[in-house]
Order: structure tokens, then sequence, then C-alpha cells
């Protein structure tokens, strides 16, 4: 017997009483709580439903005997609703139990099997068994699937956070179906994958990771992840938690899974005679990876890090393995177990195990944001020729949706915002199916249910709901999107920025009355007042304040960074430190001398990136790990590295050469090299209207030739961009000289005419170069900027002067073979590295 639902419904509606309504069931989709299957092993389905009257549900059993519904069963029923209603064998195969789960809370369930006797239906679950969500499968054991069903129970902890428990009736009672585990786990280990890619520093996740890779049988990503969670500055359940599900991880590891397991590591540089390396430590400053990288970012939760090889970018684990070879430009971190890669193709989506999953190349593609990646896409097919159109990839790789719109936004919870064509924007679901449409010049991203838009796109700023409904008029000059019920927006009409933070009805909760606004998360904001009001784009200092407005500090701090665990990154310009929620410096952690930023990356193991150089401390401050200061070279010569910072906005790294045999021209190098670095007098207490930083780069090293690379960047107040330099001093170790570009050649040769004229072929006919201004180029200068490597000489020109800023420093490669009969192979240059 085959019934639809509409039919069950109406066979029910005909067995309640007057005022009794069949209640409806809300997920995965809204149904009525009507199911038809057979409950009593006599071949024919009974139809089970659950309706209310008078504020109290009731379960009803109908039987088809004799040609009529009858009632078979009545029982009250718990609470205010029902999440699940199904049937399935659970006590034998040769008939179903119906299951139920009465809605108890807004996220509880109590779960209810009954079993039909000849007293009636009787539930078998004990009282106290509750849930948050239930699935219900016969899970394949060691000998297969037994006919009878497990069930799965998620029971809520805390933020999206479950224990997962799967139970079956064996035996008259309840057990744990641990046989099953292998095969349900899997699934769990994907779900909490995916929250600790998303929420890195929540433990909980790491935690419950670590305990469904335990169950699923992976116990050295098991063993990563309860790590992971031990490094984390709080610890849950509790640090003994950890400890004992730390241990019982170890003791189920093999032997060879013990010897693949690595710790968490953490990047470490050396300066080198080949410039700036990079490895990986442990929490204990031993280095694990030994620097030879040329970078290396931080491992991310997955337990892999993008690192920097000969030029190419690859992806290494935690044992210092390469799984993505290094071949790629650059590689973006891991978003939802995807990485956005780049070749001379261009743009491919990668996976953990380095396979390309897009079948092409694109121009661009954007990192995975709720299952979906912006991609755009350009090409004669396209309306005019050379535009671009926006679509989105899925996680597979695969265009879902085709590239149609002017700009489009990262999804989120299945709703993305998107440009159809000038005044027309749109709310798609991940299929590109529009679910409101809206006629302004603007509309800005998802936040909160509302959007900020423009009616014209030099008018004001306003927010509308997702139907497109105005909801806030438009009466702001910049709108950022709601977070946490609240949004930052500007009133300035000039230069000047009056920002302030509104709630979702319009009205300020803080007032429009600042330099800068930003959102640290954890309910805090830091209030920035302009530090010179007639030149507000020079910066700001800040204070803490909470969600309300009520500010809970003075203007103390240069720079504030977000909140993680109770604990922000603070900087007053000469001193940075933690602080706690009320916005002072927390206690128990040191304060570091310069300005930057510290994150807690273990119980006791501080991240420190200050004054632009990285090293790591424990919570009492002492030096776990920093760069080397000290370059040795060949004896007895080495570099040392020196730090100049008269003020807060002034600071240069710059080398000095030690060994010589004459300390008169030791002296002489070294304060030529001060000078080249920039290192001058600068008023200590004085608010520039400038940042500068110098640092230094040893690039090339060969007996007694030493090449030191010196680069500052110029940064103006309220520039679009600084402006780099580069220099580079070559200098003979054995008399302290530094050369000139003349000095390689022969006395009598013209060497600019023959240079210029190689790097106006090389301009001419190699596509690399293609970005050069026209008819900028008339020939190199006599004092033209170089560098040497072992095999070739290297003119560049400065941004601007031949080339766009972006250009950098556009630079020409001539082997010396293709210039040695103008080389002075007798001076004291080419002797230097050529004995």
């Amino acid at each position: 017997m085959s019934m639809s639902e509409p039919l069950l419904l109406q066979i029910v509606n005909q067995h309640i009483p007057a005022g009794a309504t069949v209640i409806t069931i809300d997920k995965p989709v809204q149904h009525p709580a009507v199911y038809a299957a057979d409950l009593t092993g006599d071949g024919l389905p009974e139809i089970a439903a659950v309706y209310q009257l008078h504020s109290e549900l009731y379960l009803l059993i109908l039987k088809f005997v004799q040609g009529q519904w009858i009632k078979m069963a009545l029982t009250k029923g718990l609470g205010y609703g029902v999440t699940l209603l199904t049937a399935a064998p659970v006590t034998s195969t040769a008939r179903n139990n119906l299951i139920v789960g009465w809605q108890i809370g807004a996220i509880w369930s109590k779960l209810a099997v009954y079993e039909w006797t000849e007293s009636g239906l009787t539930d078998i679950v004990p009282d106290d068994l509750y849930y948050s969500y239930a699935e219900i499968v016969d899970m394949p054991g060691m000998q297969g699937r037994d006919g009878k069903v497990e069930i799965a129970l998620w029971v809520h902890d805390t933020g999206e956070a479950y224990r997962v428990d799967i139970i079956r009736w064996q035996q008259g009672q309840w057990v744990a179906a641990t046989d099953v585990y292998h095969a349900y786990f899997p699934k769990v280990v994907h779900y909490y994958e995916q929250l600790t890619a998303q929420y890195p520093d929540y433990v909980f996740y790491w935690y419950y990771l670590a305990d469904a890779q335990f169950h699923a049988g992976v116990y050295s990503a098991a063993l990563t992840s309860v790590q992971k969670a031990l490094s984390l500055p709080e610890a849950y359940p509790s640090r003994e938690e950890l400890l004992k599900l730390e241990k019982k991880i170890k003791q189920a590891i093999t032997p060879s899974e013990r010897t693949q397991a690595a710790v968490w590591l953490y990047p470490i540089s050396v300066r080198t005679t080949n410039g700036i390396r990079w490895g990986y430590m442990d929490a204990q400053g031993h280095v694990r990876l030994e620097p030879v990288l040329q970078q290396a970012q931080a491992f991310q939760p997955n337990g892999l890090a993008v690192v920097v090889k000969d030029g190419r970018a690859g992806v290494i684990n935690l044992q210092g393995q390469y799984v993505v070879q290094p071949v790629y430009d650059s590689i973006n971190s891991f978003f939802e177990e995807r990485a956005i890669a780049i070749d001379s193709q261009g743009f491919k989506m990668i996976n953990e195990h380095g396979a390309v999953l897009t079948p092409r190349a694109y121009p661009f593609i954007a990192d995975v944001q709720d299952g979906r990646a912006v991609f755009y896409d350009t090409g004669t097919d396209q309306p005019a020729v050379g535009s671009i159109l926006y679509g989105y990839l899925d996680a597979s790789g695969k265009e879902v949706i085709r590239a149609q719109y002017m700009s489009a936004n990262d999804f989120q919870h299945g709703k993305a915002v998107v440009q159809i064509k000038e005044k027309e924007y749109a709310l798609i679901d991940r299929n590109g199916n529009r679910i409101s449409t809206y006629p302004y010049a603007y509309v800005g991203p998802l936040g909160d249910g509302l959007l900020a838009f423009q009616k014209e796109l030099s008018g004001k700023y306003g927010y509308i709901d997702e139907r497109g409904n105005v909801r806030i008029q438009p009466k702001f000059t910049s709108a950022l999107p709601f977070s946490g019920g609240q949004a930052i927006v500007n009133t300035a009409e000039d230069y000047r920025s009056n920002y302030g933070v509104i709630n979702k009805q319009g009205s300020f909760v803080i007032q429009p009355a600042y330099n800068d606004i930003r959102e640290l998360g954890e309910q805090r904001y830091a209030l920035g007042k302009a530090i010179d009001p007639e030149q507000p784009y020079i910066g700001s200092l800040y204070a803490i304040a909470d969600v309300n407005g009520r500010r809970l500090t003075e203007f103390i701090y240069r720079n504030v960074e977000n909140y993680k665990h109770g604990l922000a990154s603070a900087s007053n310009g000469t001193q940075t430190y933690l602080l706690d929620l009320s916005g002072r410096p927390a206690p128990g952690y040191p304060h570091i001398e310069g300005a930057g930023s510290l994150e807690v990356v273990a119980p006791d193991l501080i991240k420190v990136f200050v004054d632009q150089r990285l090293s790591y401390v424990n919570r009492a401050g002492q030096i776990i790990w920093h760069q080397n200061t000290i370059v040795p070279l060949q004896p007895p010569y080495r570099v040392r590295e020196e730090k100049y910072k008269p003020n807060r906005d002034y600071l240069v790294y710059y080398p000095q050469v030690e060994g010589l045999t004459s300390q008169t021209q030791q002296d002489v190098l070294n304060a030529k090299l001060k000078e080249l670095s920039q290192v001058k007098p600068i008023p200590a207490d004085q608010q520039l209207d400038y940042t500068y930083t110098g640092d230094f780069d040893i690039t090339f090293y060969q007996q007694q030739l030493l090449q030191l690379q010196l680069t500052g960047y110029n940064y103006p107040a309220g520039a679009a961009h600084g402006m780099p330099t580069m220099i580079y001093a070559i200098i003979n170790l054995s008399d302290g000289q530094l050369y000139e570009l003349k000095d390689l050649f022969k006395p009598d040769s013209d060497y600019v005419k023959v240079l210029s004229q190689i790097v106006g072929e090389q301009i001419k006919n190699d596509p690399q170069y293609s970005y050069v201004f026209p008819d900028t180029y008339t020939g190199i200068s006599a004092n033209q900027p170089f560098f040497v490597t072992a095999d070739a000489l290297h003119l560049y020109f400065n941004p601007y002067d031949i080339a766009p800023y972006a250009a950098g420093f556009p630079t020409f490669t001539i082997p010396f073979n293709q210039i040695m009969n103008i080389i002075n192979t007798e001076g004291s240059f080419w002797k230097a590295f050529h004995m």
C-alpha cells in the first residue's frame, strides 16, 4: 500500500479531535508530522501522526482493518514540537520501530524509540537521552550491515560543536556501536575540518576534530589536532582532558605512524650569505626543518604550509614533505580544503593533495567561501571585447554560475550580492537564481540581513534589507557591512572623517566623532582620534570601547589588532603588548620594546613581530628564538646588523662589515654603508609627516666580493603609495673598496654604448618588457644602478624612470660571456670573484 503525503494527511485529519492540528516538522524541509510504516510486522503499513490540541502534543497510530482506518494507539507527547518522525528496524529485522524526536528546547530533543507490544506502544529509550541532531542508518560493521539501524546522536556542546555518540539496541539494552565508528566518523571529521579552517583559534573545534579523527582511526592526524588544541591559550574541555586524549591517541598509534607524527611547527628566519632563509622550529625553539626556504608561511589548521624554494611556491606538511610540489608562482592559503595557485597560465584551484581541480586556468579566482569561489573571465565571446565578467566555481572547480556579472561578492550562508548591469544588483542563491533585484547604483555585500546601498554613485549611503526594502535612509558618506547588529559609518563631507557606529534602526550607539573606528571582535571597538586634527591622514591614537560606546581606556594606542580569546595585540609606538578585554595590558604577558604585534601561538609561546623582525618569547618575556644579527663570512670577515630607530616612524637596519685588515679602511667603508642606508639625524619626539623603513640583504658573496642590497621605503602620510629605493653596495673585502659600474670594464671601452644597445634590443624584442613606456628609453647612464651574480651583470632602473610604478625596478640581465671583450679581467673588481 503506497500513500502520498497529502493522502496521509487527509486520513489523519479525519481521525483527530475537532480543534486539533497536525504539527509541522521544520527540517530538512517543512512537512507535516505524518509517517507510514509497518510497525506490527504484518506486512501492512500503519500511519503515525503527531497533532496538537490545547497546547498538548499527542502521538496517534492508525491501523487499516477490514477496509477502514482505526485508532490503534494514542500516546501523550513531550515538549512543544517534533524534530524527527520516522521508522526503522531498531530492535529487530522483522519489523520497524517508530522513532520520534520530541522537541523540548531550541536545540534539544528527547529521543523516543517505540516498540509495539500487546499492551500498546512502549518507549525503550531512557528518559534522560537528549540530542540536538540524529542520523539513523544501518552502518557497516566489521562483518558488514546487519539489517538493523544504528543511531548517531549529535549532542550540542558549544558554538557549532557537538559530541557524537553512536548507539544500537543489542540484547535488550542500548550500547555504544564502536564497530561502526570507522564508517561514520569520517563524516564527523569532515564537519570539524571545515570548522577549524573557518575558526582556527577555537580550541573546542580542534578538540572535537581530534576526537573524531581518533574514532575514525586516523591517529596521526588526531595527534596533530590535539597538539594544536594544546598549543592554544585556552584549554577545552580542560588541559587534563586534552592530555588524556593525547595519551589515548599516542597509545593507538602504531610504531610506523609514531615515527611519522609531527609536532606543531612555527616559521623562523635566518640571515645567510644567500639572503634571508626560512625554516621551522617547535614550541621549545628547536629547529625541526632547516632554514633553506626563501619564504615559509605559518602552518594552517590543516597541517599544511605554503613555502617558496628556488622562486617557486609549494605546500609542505608538518614532516616537511611536499604535498604540493614547488612549481607555482604563488599559492594562497587554504579555505574549505581548497587553495588558489597561480602559474604562468593563470589562476587554478587545487585541493590539499595538490590536484588541479579547474579544467583550465582563469585570469582570476578568489578564495573559496561558502562552497563557491568568485572568478572572472575575459574574451571575445563576452558582450564587449576585453570586458571582465564574473561568475562562480564550486569546490570541485566547475563553473556552476557562468561569467555574467559586472561584479560579484563572496557567498555567505548560501547567498551573494552581484551586479547585473548599471544600476541593477541582485541577491542570488548558490545556483545563480535571483532571490531579489535592487535598482540602485551600488549595493554592498551581505551583513546581518542588511546591505549598504547608494541610489546614485555620487550619493549618500543607506541600508536595505535582503528584499530590497529601505531600512535606513541614505545619509552616510561611507557605510561598512553590518556585523553583530552594528555597522561603522562615516558622516564627514570633506577629507576629514567622522566615524560612528549605528544599530539596525539607524540610531548611533557610538556618535560620529572619530577619525577612525575599527571593529576588533569580541564586542570591542578601537576608536581613533586624529594625532593632528589639521592633518588627519597622518594617523590616529586609539582607545578601546565596548559595543555600547562605553570608552574603556584613554587614547593611547598607535595600533590595535583584533581580539582572540580575550587578548588583542596593541602598541603605543614604543612598546608592544597584549590587552585583555578591559583594554589594559593583560597581566602575565610580556611587554616588548618596539612597535608591531604579538600572537599567542602555544600555551607558553608568543610570536613577536616587532620593528620588522620576527622572534618568539615565552610568557615571562624570555627569548625562545630570534633572527641572527651576525652573518659569518670566510674568516676573519663577517657582517653585523645594526638598528637605527631615532623616531617611532623611522627605522633602519643597516650592515657593518668586520674583519678588514685595515681598521681605517673598515671605518671608512662602514661610514659609507650607514650613509647609503639613510642613517642620518632625525628628530626624536617630533611627529614626522612620513614613515621610513630601511633594510639590507646579502645577495652575493664569492671569494673577496661581497654584495649588499640596501632597500628603503619612504611613505608620505596620506599618499596612495610610498617610494621604494634600492642600492647595491659591492665591496672588495681585501681593502673595503666600493665598486662602480665603470670599474668592471676596460678603461678605454665604450661600455655605456655597448650596454645601452643590448638593453635597447631586449626592450624591443623581449615581450616581458612590454610595460616600458614608449620612447622613454634613451640608453643607460655611466653610473647606471647595477648588481652582479656569478655569471651575469644586471642593470636596473628606478620606478618611473622608464616604466610605471607597478613595474617596480625594471631589470635587464646581460651574461658576462656576451660582453667579455670589454670586461677588465685584470681589474680588481673582476679578480675579486674570479681569482
